[in-house]
């Protein structure tokens, strides 16, 4: 199916996988989203919960980076944010029960 036609995540999740078709793309998200996850609870414990825009920030910086270094392709998110964001979470869920992609 041509990029720009999937009207279901389950459409889109075969071209998700293949954006992150290197080991270090996939690591780099997974480190990213950690990091960023870790960063909200730190926010929201801590009381500046207003600060929550700053968790995107770790998230979106690695898997940027690994997109632009890594992979050499534009990120999927700039045109399907919300199938990239459950994307990455199934993607990373994958990686942590040690399934192949």
């Amino acid at each position: 199916m041509a990029e720009g036609r999937y009207k279901s995540f389950a459409e889109f999740w075969p071209f998700y996988v293949a954006e992150h078709s290197r080991s270090a793309t996939r690591w780099l998200h997974l480190i990213g989203t950690t990091a960023g996850i870790a960063l909200l609870v730190y926010l929201i414990a801590s009381g500046r919960w207003w600060l929550f825009p700053l968790a995107l920030i770790p998230g979106y910086g690695c898997a940027w980076l690994a997109h632009f270094l890594i992979e050499k392709n534009k990120p999927a998110t700039f045109k399907y944010p919300l199938w990239s964001f459950m994307g990455d979470y199934k993607m990373i869920a994958w990686m942590l029960m040690g399934r192949k992609f």
